[in-house]
């Protein structure tokens, strides 16, 4: 008994031990791994599409560059709506700041009568507020500039990794078949094919998050009575693509709007109220539970890995590291080591699951 306690705990220090070093691996190489990963990721989801063309006699290379050509006239698609909202967002600045400039007084009174805040001491605030500005303004500047030429560094290697992991497929499986143990080695294509429908479900169901994102954003626009309400609500919701500009930019213009065109500031208040509301529905209950489902993923597992991408890799992690849990769930799946850990990862044992531990 002495002994089965001492392997169990000396299995669960060595366990314990290596998640500590993959996770400082991790964090002090995201430069490497981020790029690496989304192509990774990106070959995996065009790699059924690719095999289809190779399968009719397509050569292999052609087959991959015509895939990543589509893929990057998608994403320039979405960079041109990005940046033909923040056009119109820039031509309506003058009229906005015109309304922002009528609502003041009526804001000033406001606040004193109120707030019995007088109108020096907002004066005052104001003042210090400007002086904030300037300053946040420089470091976003600063941190904008230091963010683009990632963003550029980025965009080149994503496709360049997906293309050496289509192209060389062959080379990487024989590398994981001489690496995984003899008993593992026998499961592996189980294994990768698996892990490659679960990518294809993530994709599929962070679709879904996006329409139904787009369809609630619509309805809190149309309850303030805004103009294009569903293309507005549609547009922000799938910019989301794009990493925090692809939300504030979209979102800006719908708020501009409501600027211009409505006799209250707080039409737009409520603007970026449903939006932020909205947001915090997308990352604690949709994303897990629509995502969850179909990576068939335990909605706490699906939280928890977005909390621990975020932390580690930012709203890179928050993408990528959901389907991480999924393959390391399919993993679990098929050795009975990491059955304990399946337990905890898989939907199936969830709370009115009949397949319960135990029973």
């Amino acid at each position: 008994m002495e002994k089965e306690n001492s392997g169990s705990l000396s299995r669960v220090v060595k366990y314990l031990q290596a998640t500590f070093i993959i996770i400082l691996l991790l964090y002090f190489a995201k430069a490497l791994f981020i790029p690496l990963f989304f192509g990774l990721l990106l070959a995996i989801i065009l790699y059924p599409v690719c095999k289809w063309f190779e399968s009719r006699n397509w050569p292999r290379s052609l087959t991959i560059a015509l895939l990543l050509a589509a893929v990057s006239l998608l994403f320039t698609t979405l960079l041109w709506m990005l940046g033909y909202e923040m056009n119109l967002f820039i031509k309506d600045i003058p009229k906005v700041m015109d309304r922002i400039t009528q609502f003041t007084p009526h804001l000033r009174k406001w606040i004193e009568g109120t707030l019995g805040v007088q109108q020096s001491q907002q004066d005052n605030w104001m003042d210090k507020m400007g002086a904030n500005a300037v300053n946040g303004i420089t470091s976003y500047f600063a941190g904008a500039l230091n963010a683009t030429i990632s963003t550029v560094f980025f965009l080149i290697m994503v496709p360049i990794y997906a293309a050496l992991f289509l192209y060389h497929r062959g080379t990487f499986v024989k590398f994981l078949g001489m690496i995984v143990s003899l008993k593992s080695k026998e499961k592996l294509p189980v294994i990768l094919s698996q892990s490659i429908h679960s990518y294809f479900n993530y994709i599929k169901g962070t679709f879904y998050v996006y329409f139904i994102v787009g369809v609630l954003n619509s309805i809190g626009l149309l309850a303030l009575g805004i103009d294009h309400a569903i293309l507005y609500g549609m547009v922000t919701s799938f910019m989301m693509v794009i990493p925090y500009v692809g939300i504030l930019i979209s979102a800006a213009l719908p708020v501009s709007v409501a600027l211009i065109t409505k006799d209250s500031a707080w039409y737009a208040v409520g603007v970026v109220s449903i939006f932020v509301f909205i947001q915090y529905l997308e990352s604690n209950v949709i994303f897990p539970r629509i995502v969850g489902q179909q990576l068939n993923l335990s909605t706490w597992a699906t939280l928890v890995a977005i909390i621990i991408g975020t932390l580690l890799w930012g709203i890179s992690g928050m993408i990528l590291f959901t389907p991480f849990a999924a393959i390391l769930k399919i993993v679990s799946d098929n050795i009975d080591e990491l059955k304990p850990l399946n337990v905890l990862l898989n939907r199936d044992y969830g709370y009115k699951s009949k397949n319960k531990p135990g029973k």
